[in-house]
């Protein structure tokens, strides 16, 4: 809003709050989406509850799940769809193969604000979906060297002394007389072992292969550097690295009535590793002859490991074949990542002189994206993919009259894609066929040939804004979003995608548990079989976004609602039940809004609510007759209530209460579903959390308890990824202390 009240109602001019929402600063009440900007003094009041991104979203942003308290965003939904991520507008997402691990790494300390545009959008490329997000990092200070820290200790009051998890952070930024200006920021993050509301260990892998929120070690690594030539050109280098490494010591039992480690069941694989690098440079000119100039060319190099797994025939009953069926999981049975990938982003704001107040934002993107995985011994589980991306885009705004605004674009992407040959590894599946009982089979190597393709489409988008006061306006409007589906998740489940592909290339069923004696013929499994990427059917897909909504202000309240639906004819499903992927159309629906009351200048309450559903036709007759599956909206009612109070004496309390509710629509995917009910009914919950600081020795001394009463509860997003229960975080209390020298 442009306006606030002060105590008598007296209103006082404020700074325009300006976004990137379409590439180009623009006023917030010039964009016809919803957008939500979370700045510097929201960011290190959150920091005082929680270090997870992730976590401050599901806070403050109505339409994102909740987290899911682990270093994996897997089944977290920015509207029941996917987010991109961006660090000063450096897409972080690995779009060949989305492995859901980017919010957990990324440091808040290092964070000025953050810039959440919902809805599907391709103006920052494809991959948003369901809305984008931009983190943009702080800005160096002026003159002498400034010095930031931040330092903490967090625990569960369930086992203090085994759960300690200490963190610090430390930045240093200035401008030399040289006019070269810096920034370097660097951070720890420890964590030892969580325990649910009941005080019991929670696991290492309760989801998985996708890691758990204990026993890892975390680097934040940030620099920048810049100089500005004269007031209209700048040019910035930046280079960041995360590095985190987990160490599990037990494995998991998944098995009811909650995931849990096996205790005395030792995890013989590999750490789970993040090691994500990231360069960047950008050149900005506010007096180039056609408007305002960005230059922005990238690259990340990104490396992943997840978890070590074992064959169970209940819960994990697809791993990769060690060669004998009394112990068939590969000890090479867990997976690594590799993305590169380079960008260069042109992007020109320019006036149009004939009309009063228009401006036209014009580009081009070129990407190059470079994806491979492999089992720990290097064995490729997936066709490699290289993928170059040629884009271009027009946005026109014009203002008619003083009250409304107008907004429109194009952007056309065209997709160029090589995929590679490949053999998928020998695999080993269990299940439970009637009337036979509990059968395995054994699944031969699998010959996948690829070849060149190529994706292109024109993607629009068109609103308005009118103004109704100097601080409310009314916006609505169409976008739409582009993107490719996880072509490396078809890929790895090429010729085991259903039941009928593992029965049609397996090499026989066997009886399980399996006997001393493996019946002849099944193994050795020496039978050939080849697939080409063609035969998957995969197609790009397109989502539609229509939205209404409200931004006001009056007196002492700001708020926002808005409505919107979300449309696609190749929506992309994990189906947990049977691990398999499908593309089918799908509707998403629902309200969002926020509120903020300043009672007096010390105490303020505030609430952010969501709703949303979906469905979508699972047997793909053209129908849309099911609800979508619990990974894509596990909670479809959720909110956060806070309050603030700010004492005379700098004293500041902070009481949050955060709510769901719980979800048991039919999926379409379980062929005897119980009373039309999920596979696995996810529980409605709350939990109160509470932070105060206190000024002291020119810094901040904070104390916080997240999840006060100690509740006990199912995480909703955990459980969801594969319809297995998974405890959420006890009690956890937090004791730091900031300060700028």
């Amino acid at each position: 809003m442009a306006q606030q009240a002060t105590n008598d109602g007296e209103t006082i001019d404020l700074d325009t709050v300006t976004v990137t929402a379409t590439r180009a600063d623009r006023p917030l009440s010039d964009v016809p989406q919803t957008v939500r900007v979370v700045e510097r003094a929201e960011i290190e009041e959150q920091l005082q509850l929680t270090n997870s991104a992730a976590a401050v979203l599901a806070k403050l942003i109505p339409g994102y799940t909740l987290p899911t308290q682990t270093i994996s965003s897997a089944s977290e939904t920015f509207r029941g769809r996917d987010l991109l991520v961006m660090i000063d507008g450096v897409p972080m997402n690995t779009p060949l193969r989305d492995v859901s691990r980017i919010l957990p790494m990324i440091d808040l300390n290092t964070v000025e604000r953050i810039e959440v545009v919902a809805g599907a959008s391709s103006l920052y490329g494809s991959g948003a979906t369901g809305g984008t997000v931009n983190f943009i990092t702080r800005k160096p200070t002026e003159g002498k060297p400034t010095v930031a820290v931040n330092a903490a200790i967090r625990a569960f009051t369930a086992k203090l002394g085994e759960s300690l998890a200490p963190e610090v952070s430390a930045t240093v930024s200035g401008k030399a007389t040289s006019g070269v200006d810096y920034l370097f920021s660097g951070s720890g993050t420890f964590a030892n072992k969580t325990y649910d509301g009941d005080g019991r260990e929670l696991p290492s892998d309760g989801m998985l292969g996708q890691g758990g929120g204990d026993r890892f070690g975390r680097g934040n690594f940030l620099g920048k550097v810049g100089y500005d030539f004269d007031a209209a050109r700048r040019f910035e280098v930046s280079a960041s690295w995360i590095y985190m490494e987990q160490d599990p010591q037990w494995m998991t039992l998944y098995q009811a009535p909650f995931a849990r480690p096996d205790i005395g069941n030792a995890y013989t694989g590999e750490s789970v590793l993040e090691d994500t690098k990231s360069v960047s440079a950008r050149y900005t000119d506010t007096g180039f002859a056609l408007g305002e100039l960005s230059v922005l060319a990238y690259y990340n190099d990104i490396k992943k490991r997840f978890n070590y797994s074992e064959f169970d025939i209940g819960y994990n009953n697809t791993v990769y074949y060690s060669g004998n069926p009394a112990s068939p999981t590969s000890p090479y049975n867990q997976s690594e990542l590799y993305s590169e990938r380079a960008g260069l982003n042109l992007t020109i704001d320019t006036p149009i002189n004939f009309i009063d107040g228009a401006k036209l934002t014009w580009g081009s993107d070129v990407v190059y994206d470079r994806t491979w995985q492999t089992m720990t011994n290097g064995e490729d589980i997936f066709t490699p993919l290289q993928q170059t991306t040629y884009a271009g885009f027009a946005q026109l705004q014009v203002p008619i009259g003083e009250r409304l605004v107008v907004r429109a674009g194009v952007r056309y992407e065209y997709l160029d894609l090589s995929v590679s040959d490949y053999t998928r590894p020998a695999a080993f599946t269990g299940g439970v066929i009637p009337p036979y009982g509990p059968v395995a089979a054994i699944l031969p190597p699998l010959n996948v040939t690829g070849g060149d393709y190529n994706y292109s489409a024109p993607t629009f988008n068109i609103g308005a804004t009118f103004k109704l006061t100097e601080t409310s306006e009314i916006y609505g409007g169409f976008s739409q979003g582009f993107a490719l589906p996880d072509l490396g998740a078809f890929t790895r489940r090429a010729g085991a995608q259903t039941t009928a592909d593992a029965l049609a290339h397996s090499c026989g069923l066997m009886p399980y548990p399996l006997p001393g004696n493996v019946p002849a013929g099944v193994n050795p499994c020496n039978r050939s079989w080849t697939l080409s990427y063609d035969d998957l059917g995969i197609e790009a897909q397109i989502v539609n976004n229509y939205e209404l909504g409200l931004r006001y202000g009056f007196g002492r309240f700001r708020g926002s609602l808005a409505g919107f639906v979300s449309t696609s004819d190749q929506g992309v499903n994990f189906v947990a039940a049977t691990n398999s992927i499908k593309q089918q159309k799908e509707i998403i629906y629902g309200v969002e809004f926020t509120g903020e009351y300043a009672v007096n200048d010390q105490l303020t309450l505030g609430t952010n609510l969501g709703w949303r559903e979906g469905k979508w036709d699972s047997d793909g007759d053209g129908d849309i007759d099911y609800y979508l599956p619990n990974n894509r909206i596990s909670t479809p009612f959720r909110g956060t209530v806070y309050g603030d109070y700010v004492f005379k004496t700098g004293t500041r309390f902070r009481l949050e209460g955060e709510f769901w509710s719980g979800r048991d629509e039919y999926d379409g995917t379980d062929s005897n579903p119980a009373d039309g009910l999920t596979i696995y009914e996810i529980d409605s919950g709350a939990t109160i959390n509470a932070a105060i600081s206190q000024p002291l020795g020119g810094g901040t001394l904070y104390v916080s308890v997240d999840n006060l009463l100690d509740a006990d509860y199912a995480n909703p997003t955990a459980t969801a990824t594969r319809n297995l229960p998974v405890n959420g975080w006890g009690r956890t209390v937090t004791l730091g202390f900031s300060k700028t020298f």
